[in-house]
């Protein structure tokens, strides 16, 4: 386990947090490590002092957070399989039971971001994106402008909330406290670049391993432009509620608008067409 100033990765190197110098951070989520524990949601909530989630039982394996929210800003999914007799392991054509912390993922075009009239929410200068609960009108609009289902409104008083990448902690030198609590690994919290690098390297190791059917999601060919949390998954990643091509919802205003002013166009030139007619007679 890493401690708050340096992750170490698999190959030896070391992915130190922002200290001196501002950088670009993120999250490498990877799942074929995850053992389910939920220690990163107990720690988020902890330090955040976010409120539970009613403890209610879901029915649902034992996932009973269900999904990210208000109160939820980590969530551990269970993706699970129907079990194969004499499958299994490293096989890609059976992963029976697999675990994934899923969270923000701060992207690089964040739909929230551009549709937020108050400037609630803001990029930081490590390049996560943060809601100033303050400043929050409780307009919703960042809720429907997520293409992930992220950022959701406090019942109480309508206020957004979702993960601040515990900006406090980042300031102070410190990870965030899921990474710190992850005691597998399975969330490397570190500077954007060398995480991707590290991706890659794991990436390699599992192929060779024989688990042909891990891959990284990080959607950096779509509206989106990448994640400054992205995750290593296996199969299809849309069973861990990471779409395979998301979409930024304010990427179609222009089609949109294109669309509204050609209506108005023709709805001008039919009532021009109905005046003139009309006077002729």
């Amino acid at each position: 386990m890493a401690d708050g100033r340096m992750t170490t990765m698999d190959d030896g190197s070391a992915i130190r947090n922002p200290q001196s110098a501002i950088r670009t951070t993120g999250f490498f989520t990877d799942s074929t490590l995850c053992i389910g524990c939920k220690a990163c949601e107990v720690a988020c909530k902890e330090w955040n002092d976010v409120p539970d989630d009613g403890f209610l039982w879901s029915g649902l394996s034992y996932d009973n957070t269900t999904a990210l929210g208000h109160s939820t800003w980590r969530h551990v999914k269970f993706v699970e399989h129907a079990a194969t007799i004499g499958v299994g392991g490293n096989s890609p054509e059976q992963a029976t039971w697999q675990f994934s912390s899923d969270v923000c993922k701060h992207c690089e075009n964040a739909g929230c971001l551009e549709s937020c009239p108050t400037g609630s929410i803001v990029r930081t200068e490590f390049g996560s994106v943060f809601v100033q609960p303050d400043i929050c009108n409780g307009c919703g609009y960042c809720v429907v402008n997520c293409p992930f289902g992220v950022i959701d409104r406090e019942p109480d008083d309508g206020r957004a909330f979702k993960c601040t990448f515990c900006y406090d902690r980042q300031r102070a030198g410190e990870q965030p406290a899921c990474a710190k609590a992850c005691p597998t690994g399975s969330i490397l919290f570190g500077d954007l670049d060398a995480l991707e690098r590290a991706a890659d390297a794991r990436i390699a190791k599992l192929h060779a391993a024989g688990m042909t059917d891990a891959t990284i999601w990080n959607p950096k060919e779509s509206s989106v432009g990448g994640a400054h949390a992205f995750f290593l998954v296996r199969g299809d990643a849309r069973q861990y509620n990471l779409p395979a091509n998301p979409d930024v919802p304010t990427v179609h205003l222009k089609s949109s608008w294109s669309a509204a002013a050609t209506a108005a166009g023709v709805l001008a030139l039919g009532a021009l067409m109905a005046f003139a007619f009309g006077s002729k007679r």
